[in-house]
């Protein structure tokens, strides 16, 4: 008789195990988990994935000079890229004009020079690394309503 008691209470207490592990990992499928950003893995991502053209004219080192210049341009703007307080539909703008001219002036600054063609390519590899992390969306269309620079 204990041991059917026993038996009883060992499948009750599996039983609510069960339930809670298969309630929460329905809740975690449902919500994906948060896009975090490595610079590190950022940084050898676009050295390995960087395009041909642009991989034999900039070292490792130029490579990790363009994406500090893209984090300095970023840290500019930095209460506007703090998602509390924004609407979620408004749309973040990355790779445009500006930064590839910031970028290009603080590398020439630091006796650097880069073409732009250079710097948009490291730009361009950066984002698809984002967007591999699930960090960025799709790239903005023209048309869509994107708010004042």
């Amino acid at each position: 008789m204990i041991v059917v008691i026993g038996f009883l209470a060992f499948g009750v207490v599996v039983a609510i195990a069960a339930v809670l592990v298969i309630r929460e990992a329905g809740r975690i499928a449902g919500t994906p988990p948060p896009a975090i950003f490595d610079p590190d893995d950022a940084e050898a991502w676009v050295i390995e994935q960087l395009p041909a053209i642009a991989a034999a004219t900039l070292t490792p080192s130029d490579v990790r000079r363009i994406l500090g210049f893209q984090l300095e341009f970023f840290a500019q703007f930095d209460a506007s890229l703090s998602v509390e307080g924004l609407p979620l539909d408004t749309p973040a703008v990355v790779g445009g004009l500006d930064e590839i001219a910031y970028i290009e002036k603080r590398a020439a600054d630091t006796g650097e020079a880069y073409i732009p063609e250079q710097i948009e390519a490291v730009i361009e590899t950066q984002l698809s690394y984002l967007r591999a992390i699930g960090a960025v969306g799709p790239t903005a269309t023209p048309d869509e309503n994107l708010p004042p620079t």
